[in-house]
């Protein structure tokens, strides 16, 4: 792919911008239209403290983030990152963590110390990105959050989700944001999930739930423990979750 210009990252702002966010949807997950986050959650989230965010080669939109206010016990506000997406042309170019880099600037300059957001356990990829290139971790396995969805990215599975925790103001993120060294908790636990989990979905669904439940379980049984999802390792075959211990930030 050539590209005329170099990516450009900004707050979005205007309906139409939002818009071309909801059009994104389409492309980038193949949604039908009645899972589509609408235009007007876009305008909501930028007028109550969320955050809009849009990746532009030229006047194009390629990707963009949505988070939300959310209100933890005790009264302390966090963002909750619902969605980002990069169009396939614009993946593996180091643009999502560019989105996410912007996000965690723009949280800090407002005083928040936490965002959060969900993504799949079995995508190994995803895994690697959240833990190892940005420094989140884990402790909190939710079950078919969102219920079965029409994505071909779903295939009909239940929607189980790890909950990532990114503290950006904690001494972990600051390191791996800028790729410094820092000392890791001790592994107490390691959890294996297949690379192959795609090619099973689409191919041998009952094998890819069987899959998927024996990781819920054995997630639920490491966090009764008290331990948490601090590392990832990917394998030619499989990723390992590492678990160790985490105190909050």
């Amino acid at each position: 792919m050539t590209r005329h210009s170099p990516i450009e990252i900004h707050e979005l702002t205007t309906r139409d911008k939002f818009a071309a966010a909801v059009q994104l949807q389409r492309e980038i997950w193949g949604f039908e239209d009645i899972e589509l986050l609408p235009l007007r959650l876009f305008v909501v989230a930028s007028k109550i403290g969320g955050q809009v965010l849009g990746a532009f080669d030229a006047s194009k939109m390629v990707a963009f983030c949505l988070a939300i206010p959310g209100l933890k016990p005790g009264g302390k506000f966090y963002l909750h990152s619902h969605m980002l997406g990069v169009l396939p042309d614009y993946r593996n170019t180091g643009l999502g963590r560019k989105l996410k880099l912007k996000q965690r600037e723009a949280a800090m300059a407002r005083g928040i110390d936490l965002i959060e957001w969900t993504f799949d356990p079995l995508e190994i990829k995803n895994a690697f990105f959240n833990i190892e290139r940005l420094g989140a971790v884990g402790r909190r396995y939710m079950h078919n959050q969102y219920g079965t969805t029409s994505s071909h990215l779903h295939s009909g599975l239940p929607t189980d989700r790890l909950v990532a925790e990114w503290w950006i103001r904690s001494p972990r993120v600051d390191a791996v944001c800028n790729r410094r060294p820092f000392d890791r908790p001790q592994t107490e636990g390691r959890i294996s999930v297949p690379s192959e989990i795609r090619h099973l979905r689409q191919r041998e669904p009952d094998r890819a739930r069987e899959i998927q439940t024996s990781v819920g379980e054995q997630f639920a049984q490491h966090f009764q423990a008290g331990l948490a999802v601090i590392g990832f390792q990917k394998q030619e075959n499989a990723g390992i979750y590492l678990l160790g211990p985490w105190e909050s930030k």
